[in-house]
């Protein structure tokens, strides 16, 4: 059976009551996005800000509906929040009410980033978390990768979802930690294609409405490169520190050195560099071979004045543990891989623990400029 028409499921959200006058989420215009491939449906209602968390149950209806529809194999409704504009202020401060995404009961947000894609960020974010949790602290992942999710393949919950009470949604629990990604909303094989502001929504939304609990940490897998989300969650959320993550060849150590810089021009602390496949030992003889070089990220570290924070090796268990949902730290947690990534977690902790990062970054939109 063929998947439904954007017109077709415009007609059938007509009938979704909006809670708000007897108008429905049609007429009141919060259908901004409605996107159908091979049977998956997505679509974003952007709601006004102020009514965002009573909205879940309207929500939910629209999706109900769309998943009813024949032809209909999966539906994903998303709510982002319409923001309204922010009164002018004096020099140099941030305008009164600008929504810094205050998260009370996490103690330590830490962003793990990369400059460039493929340099093994996300396997190397959930290890981290496993590992922290490992050491006896508590701890949540936050997937702010919108466009590539990996998170809930990386700890092998791709078939859950998360929780809700109506107001807020419950983070999935697994290896000791809490892990929340759009990758729990979509299909695995449904792309997404958000302008920017849907994205910050999206990210916003997870944060603000998610009931993450008492953490001691919370580890933000982060898109590579140095766009709109990284400034974004810069700005908006107060960020401990950033941990680089780069492989050792040339070309991936240039684009760390964007990204360290991206983050020490708004004012968030470097925790450190991880240098990730950073050697092979063949499993067949034992001969170790510097596939990407080596020392790279160690040697940038020391021109830019940051920790190095250790070495991971590019190896076969690693890989095969990430892909079955097993990260390496949960599945061997005895063994060498296990054990070089419980000791960057103990040094990260250390850092985050002995006050020795500064307090919640502060935006200076001239220097980010260069005015």
């Amino acid at each position: 059976m063929p998947a439904p028409t954007r017109d077709e499921i415009l007609s059938v959200l007509k009938s979704v009551d909006s809670g708000t006058g007897g108008l429905d989420i049609v007429a009141r215009n919060w259908v901004t996005d409605v996107l159908v491939k091979d049977g998956h449906v997505n679509v974003t209602l952007e709601v006004p800000a102020n009514q965002g968390p009573k909205l879940e149950p309207v929500r939910h209806a629209a999706e109900q509906a769309i998943h009813d529809m024949p032809g209909v194999l999966s539906a994903t409704v998303v709510l982002t929040a319409a923001r309204a504009a922010q009164p002018a202020t004096a020099k140099g401060g941030a305008p009164k009410g600008t929504g810094r995404i205050e998260l009370p009961n996490v103690k330590h947000i830490v962003a793990v980033a990369s400059g460039k894609g493929g340099v093994g960020k996300s396997t190397t974010a959930v290890n981290l978390a496993v590992a922290l949790s490992k050491l006896g602290r508590k701890v949540g992942v936050f997937d702010a990768d919108i466009f590539g999710p990996s998170q809930p393949r990386l700890l092998g919950v791709s078939k859950l979802k998360p929780s809700s009470d109506g107001e807020k949604v419950y983070p999935v629990e697994v290896h000791g930690v809490k892990v929340m990604s759009i990758g729990f909303m979509i299909a695995e094989d449904s792309p997404i294609v958000w302008r920017g502001p849907m994205v910050m929504g999206a990210l916003e939304q997870m944060l603000r409405d998610v009931a993450w609990g008492e953490l001691d940490v919370m580890i933000v897998d982060m898109p590579p490169g140095t766009g709109d989300t990284q400034l974004t969650m810069s700005q908006r959320v107060p960020l401990a520190g950033a941990v680089i993550v780069s492989t050792p060849q040339d070309i991936a150590l240039l684009d760390a050195r964007k990204g360290l810089n991206m983050f020490r021009r708004v004012e968030v602390p470097i925790l450190g560099l991880i240098e990730n496949m950073s050697y092979h030992i063949c499993s067949k003889c034992g001969h170790r071979e510097d596939i990407f070089d080596h020392g790279g990220a160690r040697r940038t570290a020391e021109e830019l004045h940051a920790d190095f924070l250790g070495e991971i090796p590019l190896d076969l268990k690693i890989r095969v543990t990430s892909d079955s949902g097993m990260p390496i730290v949960a599945s061997d947690p005895d063994g060498p891989h296990a054990k070089a990534y419980i000791a960057i977690a103990e040094k990260i902790w250390a850092k985050l623990d002995h006050g020795t990062v500064k307090p919640a970054p502060k935006i200076n939109l001239g220097k980010l400029f260069g005015v």
